[in-house]
């Protein structure tokens, strides 16, 4: 697992698009796997703004989403489909039917969980999975439990999730309380992984990440069997090293 602590949240979001834009620029036709929350936004701000200045063309580019919000339809405000619109897709040129997320309208989220899951295997690769981390470790909405899921499926969302989701929301009774989520294994066939981590609520558990152990109560670790992953840190996340 290689380590970047970078100034500050900017820093994080500049390095991980010119990661992003390294790779395109290496290959024709590449798989963007992408996640949501507060700390991707920069990264997408930065990626608009290459695709403005000419450096990137994502008219090739085919993007798969970690998850989605069940009950949610993506013209939700909240859903996740809504928010790469809204940040990322609508100001590039990428085809929207090759940008992927769980379906959280399906009046069957189990089959959409394993109908992602087919989609997902038709790919040949996931070429760079971003991810982030909760702040009680999760990755993607792989929440700690005594077992993980390998493959796309449903969660049930923890209390400490859903009160660090109320933000984004009028109320907590508005955060939905289950989602469609990639599985650890689903995450762990990407090529490479870069991990955002920016904030001093990130602190404790940079610093439990980065202990001489794997447990499925920090799903993040899990992260650590993985042969390419880059966390990039910012100091306020990295205070307590």
């Amino acid at each position: 697992m290689e380590i970047k602590i970078v100034k500050d949240y900017q820093a994080v979001s500049e390095l991980a698009a010119s990661e992003i834009e390294s790779l395109m620029n290496s290959k024709e036709e590449v798989v963007l796997g992408l996640a949501t929350g507060s700390t991707p936004v920069g990264l997408y701000k930065e990626l608009v703004k290459m695709y403005q200045q000419e450096k990137l063309d994502f008219s090739k580019t085919t993007t798969v989403n970690l998850d989605e919000y069940v009950g949610l339809k993506g013209s939700h405000p909240q859903s996740y489909r809504y928010f790469m619109n809204d940040l990322l897709f609508n100001h590039i040129n990428i085809d929207l039917k090759n940008t992927h997320l769980p379906d959280g309208a399906s009046e069957n989220p189990q089959q959409a969980a394993v109908d992602y899951e087919e989609e997902l295997s038709k790919l040949e690769t996931i070429d760079l999975q971003i991810l982030g981390i909760g702040t009680n470790g999760h990755i993607a909405f792989n929440e700690p439990d005594d077992r993980l899921s390998l493959s796309t499926h449903v969660v049930n969302l923890l209390p400490s999730t859903i009160e660090d989701n109320a933000r984004f929301f009028e109320s907590i009774d508005e955060v939905p309380k289950t989602a469609i989520t990639m599985g650890v294994g689903s995450i762990m066939k990407a090529q490479r992984i870069i991990v955002l981590v920016s904030g001093k609520s990130k602190a404790p558990i940079v610093a439990q990440l980065m202990d001489d152990y794997v447990s499925t109560q920090l799903p993040a670790s899990l992260l650590k069997f993985h042969p390419r992953v880059l966390l990039i840190i910012d100091e306020d996340a990295a205070s307590l090293l």
